[in-house]
């Protein structure tokens, strides 16, 4: 077995790009996380299962391909990506979370397959101890210590959705973006006024955020004043209705919104699946008007819901709340990469950046709430963020599920992808003069793709209808997108799943989430 090791680290230091090699082997390219993932699906296709995952170096952005042998290498390398020879194939380490969700699935846990080291990263919360951990400890010992690794998280694995008792983005105690009154939920005097989202009133250690809402939740000044449906506190922008990352309100729950669709030219919007299955409808107010009815919502196995609006005249916004008084624009969607560079919007905690670490990641949230499919991820998040969005510059990529930790301590969160949401339910990002050009997998299917101002959003095989539908395969639209991915059971996608050894003790957060209570999720 010794032997055998040595053997395959000197295949790989073999591999590995110098100042001698041939001709034939070119330098490795650099690419933006979107055509890593163009390629890496490309060479999967070529290869099969002579490969064995791959992730994304974010420190060069080069495209690492695991294979299992130097004719496999050459073709990797040929291609202008690194390669790298390893021991486990993807056939065992799909054979091993399956022998994990068949012995060992307890309530607390997660897991994801590692391709940094080509092992199944198995993560326990604090909850699981005694029989619980014995149990899992006797189905890891059996799979071996080369195939797999068990991890300790100090929080406790629980689904992002809290209660509707405190005001959004500064309901616990002064949020963690200043966020009080006002933060992402556009809810200060000051940001309805076309000001600082966290000036003003939302500056004062949870001001009226804290203490009800004030402006920020009930008072009408941020989210139905200027600064959510006036448009005015958006960066100067005009949205008619929430963004991405704001605070939406159903029964005795608080979830985010995440991104604005279009289903065959009708306005909706995306959120989490147990946020859909909270309630049946959704306001951007505690106790206000319904802004929405849910009319899709899957969860657990898989995490999303579409909410249509009531009014089919809306036209909002596809962009996310940045929590500052700007936004960003959403124009496409796109899948996860492990090494991708992402930010995530929520309602609760406000704007945080981080990492993709693993993809097809399972959570096991207890009470028979497992979920599969998951994009794994070291940002951080907390109650009231569930639904809430994760992206990379103008590309949707995710939607909160759930995770441990939280804002000042540091976590995991894991999300639901965007673009199995988007296949599964027919819609196309975008909404009204908001619409972007299109979804897809990369960046590099045509940027020049139509620009959508209804619903000219993004293109999903499944789609029938809606403006801006575009074919599989075709080359002019905004990127194709994969009909497979993200969706599917662990293991089981063209995407290999990265990282999943992600500490949830070392702190990604940047703000402090404050003292108070959000309210307990659901």
């Amino acid at each position: 077995m010794a032997g055998a090791a040595a053997a395959a680290i000197v295949g790989a230091a073999v591999l590995l790009p110098n100042a001698h090699a041939s001709t034939d082997r070119p330098a490795p390219r650099t690419l933006s996380s979107h055509a890593a993932t163009q390629l890496a699906a490309a060479l999967k296709a070529d290869l099969g299962d002579r490969t064995a995952g791959w992730y994304l170096d974010g420190a060069n952005g080069h495209l690492v391909v695991n294979v299992l042998s130097q004719d496999a290498a050459r073709s990797v390398t040929a291609k202008g990506a690194v390669a790298k020879v390893v021991h486990n194939s993807m056939t065992a380490l799909t054979a091993g979370t399956k022998t994990l969700r068949d012995t060992a699935s307890v309530p607390g846990t997660a897991w994801s397959i590692d391709p940094k080291t080509n092992k199944i990263v198995v993560t326990a919360d604090r909850t699981v101890t005694g029989a619980k951990m014995a149990r899992l400890t006797k189905a890891t010992a059996a799979m071996g210590a080369g195939m797999v690794t068990v991890q300790r998280s100090q929080g406790v694995f629980q689904r992002y959705d809290g209660g509707n008792t405190g005001g959004p983005a500064g309901g616990s105690a002064g949020g963690n973006a200043s966020g009080a009154a006002g933060g992402n939920a556009g809810g200060t005097a000051g940001s309805s006024a076309g000001g600082s989202a966290d000036g003003g009133a939302g500056q004062s250690d949870g001001g009226a955020g804290q203490n009800g809402g004030g402006a920020g939740q009930n008072g009408g000044a941020g989210q139905n004043g200027g600064g959510q449906n006036g448009g005015g506190g958006q960066g100067g922008g005009s949205a008619a209705g929430p963004i991405g990352g704001t605070a939406i309100f159903g029964g005795n729950a608080r979830c985010s919104l995440g991104f604005n669709v279009t289903v065959k030219g009708a306005p909706a919007f995306l959120t989490a699946g147990h946020c859909g299955n909270d309630s049946k409808t959704w306001s951007a107010d505690q106790g206000g008007r319904p802004l929405g009815t849910v009319s899709n919502s899957k969860f657990p196995k898989t995490d999303f819901a579409l909410v249509t609006y009531n009014d089919p005249g809306t036209k909002p916004q596809s962009a996310v709340d940045l929590g500052n008084g700007g936004t960003q624009q959403i124009t496409k969607a796109a899948d996860a990469a492990v090494g991708m560079k992402v930010k995530r919007s929520g309602s609760t905690s406000g704007v945080h950046d981080g990492t993709v670490t693993g993809l097809d990641a399972t959570v096991n949230y207890g009470n028979g709430d497992v979920v599969n499919g998951l994009i794994q991820t070291d940002v951080c998040a907390e109650p009231g963020d569930s639904g809430g969005s994760m992206f990379s510059g103008d590309a949707a990529v995710g939607l909160t599920s759930g995770g441990s930790g939280d804002c000042k301590r540091g976590g995991q969160t894991f999300f639901q992808p965007v673009t199995a949401a988007l296949q599964a339910t027919g819609a196309q990002i975008g909404a009204g003069s908001g619409g972007g050009n299109g979804a897809g997998g990369g960046d590099t299917g045509g940027a020049s793709g139509g620009a959508g101002s209804s619903g000219g959003g993004t293109q999903d095989p499944g789609s029938t209808g809606g403006a801006g539908t575009q074919d599989p395969g075709s080359t002019a639209g905004a990127g194709t997108q994969d009909p497979g991915s993200g969706g599917q059971d662990p293991g089981t996608g063209s995407q290999d799943p990265g990282s999943g050894a992600q500490d949830p003790g070392a702190g990604s957060g940047s703000g402090d989430p404050g003292t108070g209570s959000q309210g307990s999720p659901n």
